[in-house]
């Protein structure tokens, strides 16, 4: 299997809030580069870096004043006399305006984000647009005629939505990837989400459409992060109702439980028959993840590859999440392994 891959990834890494504390992001740049010797090891296939894509691809599912702030955040930060990561101060909560862009920085930050776990670097920017610049080549190869590749994306995407970044996601490039094939001819594309985390981001961008389906299976929104999207009764809005299917799973789910609720949502991709699958790829459903809450093993990513192979679609692997490092390459290439030896 192709995987496009690109080192600019090392150029982010920051600190986040979390449990109270300031400590450095659980999203790391030993993620990626664990996934990529585990690439190496087993042979996988060909290794390419991406091609570089203008800004206004990523405005296809992004504002033009989000991408416009992603670009210039640092800068502005920079500009207070603060050298330190950025990160937000105040959020636009109940009742608050969200129709006007502050112009002080931690205005922005806050306006622009949903969590404290989206530090913003010098080399931020630069990490976040290569990340989705290897989905857009992704599906550039799925595009021409490719039946698989693995974008080996960091930072992830799939909790970042229209307007703004969170759960270490900048730019979604699940959704700038499935956005592509739309735009390249595919009349209708399937994001499926195997992370732990709901991709709610991508939901919201696709929710009041037709063309792009969403499907995730996930913790359930009750007990886990984003909390406030991801549940079973969310179908979609508009033009977009019956094309989201959520399935909120309860903490300790392991692969018997796991795979009732994919044979479901694969039931679901098969009978809408699109034209291609992306798969948002995370591995935190591991069960010696640190933060989160499934019982899967190593093994079971295998079965995962397996079961996705059944759909017999052009498929693009988009890497989100998975924290235990020395497991996530293990984890990410056996569902490269099991899709391909199927």
């Amino acid at each position: 299997m192709l995987t496009i891959y690109s080192d600019k990834h090392h150029l982010h890494h920051g600190t986040e809030l979390k449990d109270g504390k300031l400590k450095p992001c659980f999203e790391m740049p030993g993620r990626a580069d664990t996934i990529l010797a585990r690439v190496q090891k087993e042979a996988l296939g060909e290794i390419i870096a991406p091609n570089a894509y203008p800004v206004s691809v990523y405005t296809r599912v992004h504002s033009e004043r989000y991408v416009r702030f992603l670009e210039s955040a640092w800068s502005q930060w920079q500009a207070m006399g603060r050298q330190h990561d950025a990160l937000p101060l105040t959020w636009p909560v109940r009742d608050m305006r969200t129709d006007i862009e502050p112009i002080h920085i931690d205005g922005k930050l806050g306006f622009y984000a949903m969590d404290a776990g989206v530090p913003i670097t010098a080399g931020t920017w630069e990490a976040v647009k290569s990340s989705a610049d290897l989905a857009l080549t992704g599906a550039d190869k799925i595009a021409g005629g490719l039946p698989a590749a693995f974008a080996l994306c960091r930072p992830p995407g799939h909790h970042a939505a229209s307007e703004y970044m969170g759960g270490y996601c900048y730019l979604n490039n699940a959704a700038i990837a499935a956005q592509s094939l739309v735009d390249q001819g595919a009349k209708k594309v399937v994001v499926l989400d195997v992370d732990y985390h709901h991709g709610n981001g991508t939901q919201t961008i696709f929710y009041d459409r037709p063309d792009v389906m969403f499907v995730s299976l996930h913790g359930d929104p009750l007990h886990s992060y984003p909390y406030y999207l991801g549940h079973k009764d969310e179908a979609g809005k508009g033009e977009g109702l019956g094309f989201n299917h959520n399935y909120p799973l309860p903490h300790g789910t392991d692969w018997a439980h796991y795979q009732i609720a994919l044979a479901d949502a694969l039931q679901k991709i098969q009978a809408y028959n699109p034209d291609a699958v992306v798969i948002s790829l995370g591995v935190d459903t591991f069960e010696h993840d640190p933060i989160s809450q499934f019982k899967l093993k190593n093994s079971d990513y295998l079965s995962l590859g397996q079961q996705i192979a059944s759909l017999k679609k052009p498929t693009l692997f988009v890497m989100e999440g998975g924290y235990m490092v020395d497991d996530i390459g293990i984890n990410a290439v056996n569902v490269l392994k099991g899709f391909e030896n199927a």
